[in-house]
This record gives C-alpha cells, structure tokens and sequence, in this order.
C-alpha cells in the first residue's frame, strides 16, 4: 500500500510534517488507526533502530525521526482508543534522582511509545517514591537512567525501595546511561541494560517476554 509505505518513510526520513499529513490522509480513506501504527510508525521506527545499530545513521537523525514518529503519533492516538488498540506494555521512564539530563531519556521514551508502548514520562530527578508510585499505577517496566557516576548510585536506591515496598516481582527494571554497564545493572539487581534507546526497545520486549 504505497501511502504505508510513504509513511513509513517519512518517518524514517524525519519529515514530520510529511507523517503528520500521510497518517491524516490514511484516516480520511478509512485506514484503521491500528494498521496505521503498526505499519507505518512502529515498522518505521524499526527500520530506524536498525540503520542506527548499523552505522547508517547516528543519534540526530534518530532524534529527528522520533520526533517526526511522535508528531504523526498525536493525530493517531484519539483514534487509536477510539478502537481499543492495546498498548504492548506501560513502561515508565525516569532520569534517577539528582541527574537532570534528559536527551536520552526523551529519545528511549520516543523510540518506545513508536513501538506501541504507554509510557509514563516520570522527567528527571526522579525519587525511588515515584517510580513506586508508578508501578503502583500499573507499569509493567521501570526504565531509569542516569549520565553521571555520582547519580547511578541512586539507581540501587530506587530498586531497594521498590524491593522493600513489596512490589519487586510486579514489575521489570531496565537501566542505562552513560556510565552504566551490564555489570552494574546486574550488581544492583535490574532486570537488563540497554547501551543505547534501539536496544533499549528490544530490551523492553525481551523482559515482558519473560
């Protein structure tokens, strides 16, 4: 179907505007919201993930894309709950406390909601309370980061409070950030590591998958 496919790759592409425009028309000729994401956003994003794990792209143009995925998503998202389109998980994502960068964390967030998963955007500086709070709320993944040495400690703390408020087996943890290695997250007790936000979608799926 070529407007799917001129979707597709204007997300892939970056043109926000273009996926805006191309998921309007699709809706206009009766085009299910649901086939829309599944074949036009999150394929997108897909071929995206991979171009990027390749070499062929880099962090900007995955950026661009996402944004461009985000802004096609909006128009989507009414008439996705107008057809009961199930969600593929809640993830909730937060920078730890004390750290306040959010680069990679929006982009895991973008890469993630374009791949068919509710997220709850917790922001930065984010206490182990809120991240409770949210599996509370139904997450099924936390997703925490941090890009200085001196916050991924509070990584541990999160999860020794998510431990201790008895809610550890309800929910999966993920981890990454620049300082952040498999090691660590395994020395802590989460349940993966994603170096980037294209292993970090597959990540996600792997851990609900378990």
């Amino acid at each position: 179907m070529a407007l799917i496919e001129e979707l597709r790759e204007a997300v892939v592409d970056g043109q926000a505007k273009l996926a805006v425009a191309k998921v309007t028309e699709g809706l206009d000729e009766g085009l299910e919201a649901g086939t829309l994401l599944r074949e036009g956003l999150i394929s997108g994003m897909a071929q995206v993930g991979k171009l990027y794990e390749e070499g062929e792209i880099f962090v900007p143009e995955m950026l661009v894309a996402a944004r461009a995925m985000t802004a096609a998503l909006g128009v989507l998202k009414p008439h996705l709950i107008e057809e009961g389109v199930a969600s593929s998980g809640k993830v909730a994502i937060g920078t730890t406390q004390g750290d306040l960068h959010d680069i990679g964390k929006n982009l895991v967030a973008m890469m993630l909601e374009g791949s068919g998963y509710e997220i709850v955007d917790l922001g930065v500086d984010v206490p182990a309370d809120k991240f409770i709070e949210a599996i509370k709320d139904g997450a099924n993944v936390v997703a925490m980061s941090a890009l200085l040495t001196t916050t991924m400690t509070n990584m541990q703390v999160a999860i020794e409070a998510i431990k201790a408020a008895g809610l550890r087996d309800k929910v999966r943890i993920i981890v990454g950030g620049a300082p952040i290695t498999k090691s660590y997250a395994d020395e802590i007790g989460a349940d993966g590591y994603a170096e980037d936000a294209s292993s970090a979608v597959r990540l996600v799926k792997e851990v609900l998958a378990a």
